[in-house]
């Protein structure tokens, strides 16, 4: 018989949501911060009063604003997001092939100011940029949880794979291809939207915004002329995020999204597990696990990694645990794509990380997940601006 109790006192009253506020910031210049019930109308971080140490008209330099999207199809998972980091802006395109275990990623710069994020994600809102080599666009109705995405990329693509001669970073030069996908979806949200703002900084109005949502998906993916059509597995999450990350920054980030053999049945799980520069952990995070049609909040982890993401060869295992037998899993890394830019005062380490987990999550009934295998996705990220 399956032991359950009462997990849900483990959970802060400040991740409970709140109904959401016309505005994330507030008349008087300070950001709203906690856990919302619905997207918000108006999200003009700019207006934020002293988000960072500069004068209030540098705020545009400081913020950072991207749409992302994981798609999980049968031998595959994509990413696909739209960045615009006020001195530049980003189209990123990464595959991970299940069956090979090779990651290709195609990373296209351009300006800021020909990269478009979506002031709301409401009432067909875009976000897209474009270049000669590719684009990506959304569009966001997520009032009626739906959303549409749309993106391609040709020529110059990093292809990782594991290897136990060369780490991922010292094979980087070697591993360019020309490769091309292009892909057209449709997404319906099938689960509660995950919505906070955490708050970065103990004085200042430093918040970190993000909503993520669980979807369902029509459409089809062509990675070098291989179809991939959606079926009944297919799901995505949906992540839109905006804030002032502080000068040093690090977050660690794993998930799964699936229909997976649960309880002897196949079903819809997916889960986002978080950690970063929170000032509060307990009262302030994104972890929750999601299930069609609900949802469950999860409590603070922990991040255990048995060698550095930056000396990944072939594999890495990621110990992922919280204090209270809520979330127990191991991550186990096959493939990863490094984006490693060191350009003076501009420091970044980004491991997006791909394989599979093992362990269980607990729902705030008790109710135990097993996961055995399943797929897993993950980012490393270290940031010094």
């Amino acid at each position: 018989m399956e032991i359950r109790g009462d997990y849900s006192k483990y959970i802060s009253e400040t991740r409970r949501t709140r109904p959401t506020p016309k505005s994330i910031v507030k008349d008087d210049g300070t950001c709203e911060f906690g856990t919302f019930d619905k997207e918000f109308e108006e999200m003009d971080f700019v207006k934020l009063d002293g988000p960072t140490a500069l004068p209030n008209q540098l705020n545009k330099w400081k913020l950072t604003l991207w749409e992302a999207c994981e798609v999980h199809f049968d031998n595959g998972v994509l990413l696909s997001a739209v960045s615009d980091m006020a001195f530049f802006g980003k189209i990123l395109n990464v595959f991970y092939d299940k069956r090979t275990k090779e990651t290709y990623c195609w990373d296209i710069s351009l300006g800021s100011a020909d990269t478009h994020i979506a002031p709301n994600l409401i009432g067909g809102t875009k976000a897209y940029a474009r270049t000669d080599d590719g684009f990506i666009k959304y569009v966001n109705r997520f009032e009626r949880g739906y959303a549409n995405l749309k993106g391609k990329s040709t020529g110059k693509c990093l292809v990782t794979r594991p290897r136990k001669d060369k780490t991922a970073v010292e094979a980087m030069k070697e591993n360019y291809k020309e490769c091309d996908i292009k892909f057209n979806l449709k997404l319906k949200r099938m689960s509660d939207p995950s919505v906070v703002s955490i708050p970065f900084d103990e004085e200042r109005p430093r918040p970190l915004y993000s909503q993520k949502d669980f979807f369902k998906v029509k459409g089809e993916l062509i990675l070098n002329g291989e179809k991939m059509v959606a079926n009944e597995n297919t799901t995505a999450i949906i992540d839109d995020h905006r804030g002032y990350y502080p000068r040093k920054a690090h977050y660690d980030w794993v998930t799964t999204l699936g229909r997976y053999k649960l309880d002897g049945e196949d079903k819809y799980l997916a889960f986002n597990l978080t950690r970063n520069q929170s000032i509060d952990q307990e009262r302030y995070n994104e972890n929750i696990l999601w299930l069609e049609g609900k949802s469950s909040l999860l409590p603070p982890v922990t991040f255990e990694h048995s060698i550095a993401t930056e000396d990944f060869k072939y594999e890495q295992e990621v110990l992922i645990r919280d204090e209270y037998d809520m979330v127990n899993l191991t991550y186990k890394v096959y493939s990863l794509n490094p984006m490693v830019m060191h350009a003076g005062v501009v420091n970044i380490d980004y491991y997006i990380t791909f394989g599979e987990l093992f362990g269980y999550l607990r729902d705030e009934t008790g109710k135990k997940y097993e996961l055995d295998g399943v797929m897993g996705m993950g980012e490393d990220k270290t940031l010094l601006l």
